[in-house]
C-alpha cells in the first residue's frame, strides 16, 4: 500500500509541474481572436480574382463587389452617406445615397432596363454607384498601397476629381449574369460598359439609343476625362 501512495503523489506532482511549465510558455499561449471574443467586424471586401481583358489576374476588388466597408477602413469611417450599399441592394432602393445621388437620366434608365431584365428572369444588383469625394479617395489610396504605383492603380481606379462615380454618371452592377445581360442588351437604354477591364461598370449614352454603345476603353487609363 506503501507504494502505491508514493505512486499516486508522484503523479500528482509530475502533473503540477507540467501546468505550470505550459501557463509559464509562450508557444502554448493562445490569444483569442475577435470573433472568438464576440467582437463584432467590420463587413470588409475581400479579394478575389478577376479575369481581365488582356487574360489577366486582378485580385484588386474596387468596387465590383457589394458596397461594404473596404479592406482596413474603420467601421465607422464610411457610412450610406458615402454611397457605401450592403449586399444584395436593387436599383429600385431609395434609402441609399449610392442609388438615389445617381444622375436621374441614369437612374431612370437602369430601372427600365432592371425591369425588363426581371421579366427575363434576370435580377440586377447594385454593388456601387455615386461615391462620395471621401470613399472614392480612400479607394485611390488603398489602389495605389496595392498595385504600388499610381500608373498601375490608375488601370482600375479613378481619382476623387475625375471619377465619374462621384459625379454621379457611373454605376457598377452585379451579378456577372446582369453584366453579361446588360453588355448585350443595354443600349436599348442608353447603358453602355465603358471599360473593358471592369465588366460591372457602365454608364449612361445617349447615342447608343440610335447606333449602339461606343468602342470600348481597354481600361480607364485610355478614357481622356480622367486626364483632365
Amino acid at each position: 500500500m506503501i507504494w502505491l501512495t508514493v505512486l499516486a503523489f508522484a503523479a500528482v506532482g509530475i502533473f503540477a509541474v507540467r501546468t505550470q511549465i505550459a501557463a509559464d510558455s509562450p508557444s502554448q499561449m493562445v490569444t483569442p481572436s475577435p470573433v472568438s471574443q464576440g467582437v463584432a467586424l467590420p463587413e470588409v471586401d475581400l479579394p478575389s480574382e478577376e479575369t481581365t481583358a488582356d487574360g489577366t489576374q486582378s485580385d484588386h476588388v474596387p468596387a465590383d463587389r457589394p458596397g461594404r466597408i473596404p479592406p482596413g477602413m474603420a467601421d465607422d469611417a464610411l457610412t450610406a452617406a458615402d454611397g457605401l450599399v450592403p449586399e444584395g441592394v436593387s436599383i429600385f432602393d431609395d434609402r441609399y445615397s449610392g442609388v438615389t445621388n445617381l444622375d436621374p437620366t441614369l437612374l431612370h434608365a437602369l430601372r427600365e432596363a432592371a425591369t425588363a431584365a426581371r421579366d427575363e428572369g434576370i435580377e440586377i444588383y447594385v454593388t456601387s454607384g455615386w461615391r462620395s469625394s471621401a470613399y472614392q479617395g480612400w479607394l485611390w489610396r488603398d489602389a495605389v498601397a496595392q498595385y504600388g504605383s499610381e500608373q498601375e492603380a490608375s488601370r482600375w481606379v479613378a481619382t476623387a476629381d475625375t471619377s465619374p462615380h462621384v459625379w454621379g454618371n457611373a454605376i457598377d452592377l452585379g451579378p456577372e449574369t446582369a453584366q453579361l445581360w446588360l453588355s448585350e442588351n443595354g443600349a436599348d437604354w442608353g447603358l453602355c460598359q465603358i471599360y473593358g477591364n471592369e465588366p460591372w461598370h457602365f454608364e449612361y449614352r445617349g447615342e447608343a439609343l440610335r447606333g449602339g454603345c461606343p468602342a470600348m476603353y481597354s481600361d480607364p487609363t485610355q478614357d481622356p476625362r480622367l486626364h483632365q
